[in-house]
């Protein structure tokens, strides 16, 4: 299973941006999948997570009201984040989780910055 992440960049505070995640290889059963970022110096965070039937999402803290995670029928998943703000620097990565073993991709770096 192979997990991508695309879409990171730099923009400027208040400004929005689209991730997106693509996963391929054998899925038969995906369970959720997820959104984490890990800014210098932190430990990882939890961003947004969906299960796979689209029902239910859930946020962290930091990103509840500005960010929103969504699916479509191609195994990709999306995080679209709307007035951001300079701590939301950090490298976001996108995660599958199928049969309870979770597949992590490379990351994409955010940065926020005026």
């Amino acid at each position: 299973v192979q997990v991508v992440e695309s879409g990171g960049g730099l923009v400027q505070p208040g400004g929005s941006l689209r991730l997106s995640c693509a996963a391929s290889g054998i899925i038969f059963s995906i369970n959720s999948m997820a959104w984490y970022r890990q800014a210098p110096g932190k430990e990882r965070e939890f961003v947004a997570n969906i299960s796979w039937s689209g029902i239910t999402a859930f946020y962290g803290d930091g990103v509840k009201g500005r960010f929103s995670i969504s699916r479509d029928n191609a195994k990709r998943v999306y995080l679209q984040m709307s007035s951001l703000k300079p701590e939301d620097t950090a490298v976001y990565y996108c995660t599958l989780v199928q049969s309870g073993i979770a597949y992590w991709g490379q990351g994409t770096q955010v940065t926020v910055s005026s």
